[in-house]
C-alpha cells in the first residue's frame, strides 16, 4: 500500500476516523445527514443547513446565506461538506470546520465558507442543546443584560428619511443608521429618481460628486431636527476612492457620527489605515470580507474602529469568536452585519457573540416579516431598541419545512439592481 494510498485515511468501516485514537468510554452519538434548505419569506433567499443526528430529535441549525449564490453554496453543502462530516461526532467542532476548510485545497472565500458556516452553526446549536445550555452560556455567559441594536431610515429626500428616523426614535431605538436618495437609481439603501442626469449616455446614473454634496447636507439637517442625543451612521457602500473616503469623512466631522460604514471597495483595503488615519470619523468595515484571515488583517493593519462581519461569510461561529477576542484585544469594536439576508439562526450566533463579548460595539438589525416567523419559529424580535438572546438550548430557532417549502427562492433582485449601478457616463459602480 503507497504512501499516498487514500484508503489509509479511511476507517474500518469506509468512514472519516475520529480525531484522535477512540475515547476510552466515549459515546456513539454521530452526524447522519447534513443538508441545506433554501426558502425565501421575504422574497431574499437564505440558506440554512441541518445536521442530523443518531439521537432520535437532536438536530442543529447553521446560517449559510450568501444569497446572491445560494445555489452555489447548497451545492457545496450537498457535494462536498457533507460526505465530510457524516458518520463523526458532532461534539468535534474544531476538527470538523477545520477538515472542511483545508479540505478544498484552495480555500476560503464567501461560497465555502458559508457551507462551512452552516455546519459549524448547526455544531454549536447541536452541543447547546446536548448541555440544556444557549450557546452564549457555553462562550462564558452574558457580559451585558441587553444587546442595543441600530435601524435603518431611509428615504427619497431628507425631509423623508428624517421623518422616518423621529417615527423609530419614538419607538425606542438610539442608534440610527440614514441613507437618502438622489438622481439616478443607483443609490444605495434609499430610492433614486429616474432621469436624474439627463442628456447624459446613462441618465439613470450616480454621481459620486454629487453623493458628496448631499449626505453632509443629510446629516446637518439630521442633527438639527433630531438634536445630539441619538447615534447616527452611514452607509458609503464601497462607492468612493481612498481619497473621496477622507473628505467625506472630514465634511461629517461636525455631525459627529457613530461611524462611517464600507468607506471603499474591497479591492483597496489595503488602503483602510491611510483613510481611518486621516478620518476624524470612526470607520466601520467587515461585511464584504471573505475570510477569517481578511478579518484578522483588518484588525492587525489598525483598518477599522469598528468589525462589521456577515459572520457566515468567514466560516462560522468558531472563526468569529477567535477574530473577536483578537478585536478586544486590539480596541477594535464589533458591529456584525445583520440585514435582511441573513437568517434568524444567524442572528441568533451573531447575538451569542454579543452578549458575552467586551468587544461588543453596535449590532445592525432587521425587523423580519410575519411569514419569516412563521418559517423560523423564536426569531429575535427588536424590543425597545435592543436583542436578546433566547434563554433556549442551542439558538433557540427552529426551523419550520412544511413553512419554508412555501416560500421557494427566485432570481434575486439585487443582481438585476447592480447591473444598473452606472455613473452618468455608462461607467460601472460597485452596488
Amino acid at each position: 500500500m503507497t504512501a499516498h494510498d487514500p484508503h489509509q485515511l479511511l476507517d474500518a468501516a469506509g468512514g472519516l476516523p475520529e480525531a484522535a485514537p477512540p475515547w476510552t468510554g466515549r459515546d456513539r452519538l454521530r452526524i447522519t445527514a447534513v443538508r441545506a434548505i433554501v426558502t425565501a419569506p421575504e422574497g431574499i433567499p437564505l440558506v440554512v443547513v441541518r445536521v442530523d443526528t443518531s439521537e432520535d430529535g437532536l438536530y442543529g441549525l447553521g446560517c449559510a446565506t450568501f444569497t446572491q449564490r445560494f445555489a452555489a453554496v447548497v451545492a457545496a453543502v450537498t457535494e462536498h461538506v457533507a460526505p465530510l462530516a457524516i458518520g463523526r461526532h458532532p461534539a468535534d467542532i474544531e476538527d470538523l470546520t477545520r477538515l472542511v476548510h483545508y479540505s478544498s485545497y484552495w480555500r476560503g472565500g464567501p461560497v465555502l465558507n458559508n457551507a462551512l458556516s452552516g455546519l459549524d452553526q448547526a455544531l454549536w446549536d447541536i452541543a447547546g442543546k446536548r448541555a440544556g445550555m444557549p450557546v452564549h452560556e457555553l462562550l462564558g455567559g452574558r457580559s451585558r443584560a441587553g444587546v442595543e441594536v441600530y435601524t435603518h431610515a431611509s428615504g427619497p429626500s431628507i425631509d423623508a428619511t428624517l421623518a422616518q428616523a423621529e417615527q423609530q426614535i419614538a419607538a425606542g431605538y438610539r442608534n440610527i443608521r440614514l441613507q437618502v436618495g438622489g438622481k439616478g437609481l443607483g443609490t444605495y439603501g434609499a430610492p433614486g429618481t429616474r432621469n436624474g442626469y439627463p442628456g447624459t449616455p446613462h441618465p439613470d446614473g450616480w454621481d459620486p460628486e454629487e453623493y458628496l454634496r448631499t449626505v453632509p447636507r443629510l446629516f446637518e439637517a439630521a442633527r438639527e431636527r433630531l438634536g445630539d442625543s441619538v447615534n447616527l451612521m452611514h452607509d458609503v457602500h464601497s462607492r468612493l476612492t481612498p481619497k473621496q473616503a477622507i473628505v467625506l469623512a472630514r465634511a461629517l466631522e461636525p455631525y459627529h457620527l457613530a461611524f462611517l460604514e464600507d468607506v471603499i471597495a474591497p479591492e483597496f483595503y489595503d488602503r483602510l489605515p491611510e483613510v481611518r488615519a486621516a478620518s476624524p470619523v470612526p470607520i466601520a468595515v467587515g461585511e464584504q470580507v471573505g475570510s477569517v484571515t481578511g478579518a484578522a488583517r483588518l484588525i492587525r493593519t489598525g483598518a477599522v474602529d469598528l468589525l462589521r462581519l456577515h459572520t457566515s461569510a468567514i466560516g462560522g461561529l468558531t472563526p468569529t469568536r477567535k477574530v473577536v477576542a483578537m478585536a478586544e484585544l486590539s480596541g477594535v469594536r464589533t458591529a456584525f452585519h445583520s440585514p435582511g439576508d441573513i437568517t434568524p439562526v444567524g442572528v441568533a450566533a451573531n447575538l451569542a457573540v454579543d452578549i458575552s463579548t467586551p468587544a461588543f460595539g453596535y449590532q445592525e438589525s432587521h425587523e423580519y416579516n410575519d411569514a419569516t416567523h412563521e418559517v423560523f419559529p423564536g426569531t429575535p424580535v427588536v424590543s425597545s431598541g435592543y436583542l436578546h438572546p433566547s434563554d433556549q438550548p442551542g439558538w433557540g430557532v427552529d426551523l419550520d419545512e412544511r413553512a419554508a417549502a412555501g416560500f421557494p427562492p427566485t432570481y434575486q433582485l439585487f443582481e438585476r439592481w447592480a447591473a444598473q449601478v452606472r455613473k452618468p457616463d455608462g461607467g460601472l459602480e460597485a452596488p
